[in-house]
């Protein structure tokens, strides 16, 4: 992921009504508090801050912004309080409560609940320290209602453009929550090519490689493939910009069969589909198959533990490591897998 070399705002600032308690998060594009409002009750606060184009030293409020950068930081801004003004009107139990956001130091806060809980990326490397694997019940329970709160944001003109494991969160009572949108940050990118994109590689779809290339719900299905596909084998798949040249996937799919049912495995592979119109086009079809059983999967043979482990260092010795990368297509939203 970008790194974020601005200072963070000092624990116990009082801004707009709310108090800063310390820094929970940060990426290229922001930075994200723990803070409390008048009434005591805990919240996070989103910073926008990218490091591309400002600098706030130590002790600073205000962030130090070029004239040449300043025209971009504009549009950034614009697009992330309107974004926040977007979410706010949002209200579902599968996606982030915006609660208020407001201006302040030059820049623009979003105000956001405060859930105790930990992403689904953490709970991945949990299993995966054990050897073990995500259970289908368990993926399909928990994709099911990342569906429904996607199908929300959809239906009020948005998309996310940055799902991935890290960027949905699991409360504390094991529902899952869509943090972390990239939809400003895809204007920006739209606006102006001085702001390089960043993304997570093997989560991005094929088309958010190409500048101006037409996105829709489709963009979204292929992470949400990418990500079903990362709870079975504890890594991403094959970045799309390789796919198109060398597309390794097939044996990656074969390997899932036995451990998933045949239908599961087959809407990963149609979700991660190249084309995007070869993939599911809406979210309510993936919902359905997800609310069906599959077909049961007899007990897998006894084999060496850890087979699972070792296909998914596999992938990362293929393809790297998942971190945020500079590409010459539009891409990013704090992309940073921020928000708790």
């Amino acid at each position: 992921m970008a790194a974020q070399n601005n200072a963070p705002l000092p624990d116990g600032l009082d801004i707009a009504g709310y108090r800063i308690v310390k820094k929970i998060a940060s990426g290229g594009f922001s930075i994200v508090y723990l803070a409390y409002d008048a009434e005591d009750n805990a919240v996070a606060i989103k910073e926008y801050l990218p490091s591309a184009l400002v600098l706030r030293q130590e002790g600073e409020l205000l962030p130090a912004i070029s004239k040449s950068n300043l025209p971009v930081f504009r549009i950034g801004l614009k697009c992330f309080f309107e974004e926040g003004r977007a979410l706010a009107r949002i209200s579902h139990p599968n996606v982030v409560r915006v609660l208020n956001f407001f201006r302040a130091n030059d820049t623009v806060y979003m105000v956001m609940a405060y859930e105790s809980g930990h992403s689904l990326q953490d709970q991945i490397q949990r299993q995966r320290a054990k050897g073990r694997q995500l259970g289908e019940a368990f993926i399909r329970q928990i994709f099911i209602q990342v569906l429904k709160g996607l199908r929300e944001v959809h239906a009020n003109q948005l998309l996310h453009l940055d799902l991935k494991p890290a960027n949905i969160y699991l409360r504390t009572d094991g529902t899952p929550m869509l943090l972390d949108f990239g939809a400003a940050r895809q204007t920006i990118n739209n606006d102006s090519p001085k702001l390089m994109p960043m993304y997570t590689p093997g989560f991005a779809p094929p088309e958010l490689y190409v500048k101006n290339e037409a996105l829709g719900p489709w963009t979204d299905i292929y992470s949400i493939g990418a990500s079903i596909f990362a709870c079975m084998v504890g890594s991403p798949p094959q970045p799309a910009d390789q796919r198109r040249q060398d597309d390794r996937m097939e044996s990656h799919f074969e390997r899932l069969n036995g451990r998933y049912s045949p239908e599961l495995v087959k809407l990963v592979r149609w979700a991660l589909s190249v084309d995007p119109l070869a993939r599911p086009q809406s979210l309510f079809e993936m919902q359905k198959i997800l609310q069906q059983p599959g077909t049961p999967v007899a007990a897998p043979v006894a084999e060496a533990p850890g087979t699972l482990e070792r296909l998914g260092s596999q992938l990362r010795g293929l393809f790297g490591r998942v971190a945020g990368r500079r590409a010459d297509a539009p891409q990013d939203k704090s992309g940073d897998g921020e928000t708790r």
